[in-house]
């Protein structure tokens, strides 16, 4: 049961048509074990295959113009490896941050029945998000392109079509990282590259003509440096969120919403399955099976039920906020 501040309610739209859980459907069934979480988004898709396509990009450059036609076999095969491997684990975690789900609240679960079931005890709200008609338990927030409430929601990332929440921020975590990492590998390739040709006669340093080589070593040092800055920021951000157990939804909302954290390196274990290992950094690893939630996790404690009751909001304010949570309250 969490504590929630007295101020909060000031941020809660309480028109009456959004406290009715009489409108809202049954749950549907729960999908079978397995199922693939997928989001149905043209542009989210579309980024995912680009993210793909640029990565496919630098491995025919890698491959085809540097590594192969290179005449010292040990720089090609170490190189080929460990670029071939560090690209194979960054597809693999963005398959894994895309197809995850990524912390989603059981969709129409706010009905009258089920908010009865919960006995609310004076004092105790629930919150309702009226767009999926879900009870929101602390820290889920209501995401527009997935349609869904979000359990410890941080963003929503195009790049790879999906939520990053609860049970998909490691492996988004280990995508933006070995992103970042064959972004440096290529760059560093790409110099050394450069410079052997420098020194050669430019038609033995690559299989095709040198004005092709050219293009497109230029053309991967450009990505390369992109994606490096970018991912890097990214992964810097969401290695600060987790350390601080503050999600980036939350860090917009800290000074209307304090809220207690918990120790970092807790959080840190619970984002990557435990203990440190090298399943850290493995994408294949950490299969999650969310425990369900029980009935105090749907529960909130007020701080002040006099502040429920004093909430006043102008007709604009309420105007702002038709699409906030709605929230239902047990007084004494």
């Amino acid at each position: 049961m969490m504590l929630i501040p007295a101020h909060h309610f000031r941020d809660i739209e309480r028109k009456p048509e959004y406290l009715q859980p009489e409108k809202c459907v049954p749950p549907p069934h729960p999908s079978p074990v397995g199922t693939m979480w997928f989001i149905r988004d043209g542009c989210g898709i579309a980024c995912a295959v680009v993210t793909w396509f640029l990565v496919l990009y630098a491995e025919f450059v890698v491959l085809f113009v540097m590594l192969i036609p290179s005449r010292d076999y040990v720089y090609s095969i170490i190189n080929g490896i460990m670029f071939n491997l560090l690209a194979f684990l960054a597809l693999a975690s963005h398959c894994r941050a895309m197809l995850t789900d990524p912390g989603a609240v059981p969709k129409g679960n706010a009905t009258k029945e089920f908010i009865e079931s919960l006995q609310l005890k004076p004092g105790q709200v629930v919150y309702k998000c009226p767009k999926c008609c879900s009870i929101k338990p602390d820290r889920a927030h209501h995401c527009s392109v997935c349609k869904r409430c979000i359990r410890k929601m941080d963003h929503h990332c195009p790049w790879v079509n999906n939520c990053v929440g609860e049970n998909n921020q490691k492996y988004f975590v280990l995508f933006t990282m070995y992103i970042a990492l064959i972004s440096l590998h290529a760059l560093i390739m790409v110099g050394f590259h450069f410079l052997h040709c420098f020194e050669e006669d430019w038609t033995k340093c690559s299989s095709f003509s040198p004005p092709t080589t050219v293009i497109l070593l230029i053309l991967l040092c450009f990505e390369g440096l992109l994606f490096l800055i970018f991912t890097s920021v990214m992964f810097g951000t969401q290695v600060h969120s987790i350390c601080t157990d503050e999600t980036g939804i939350e860090r917009l909302k800290r000074k209307h919403q304090p809220r207690e954290r918990t120790g970092s390196w807790k959080s840190v274990k619970e984002t990557f399955d435990g203990d440190f290992s090298l399943n850290w950094f493995n994408p294949f690893s950490g299969l999650r099976h969310p425990k369900p939630l029980s009935d105090g996790d749907w529960v909130r404690q007020v701080a002040s039920l006099s502040d429920t009751e004093n909430t006043e909001t102008t007709e604009e304010q309420s105007e702002q906020r038709k699409d906030e949570d709605s929230v239902e309250v047990i007084h004494e």
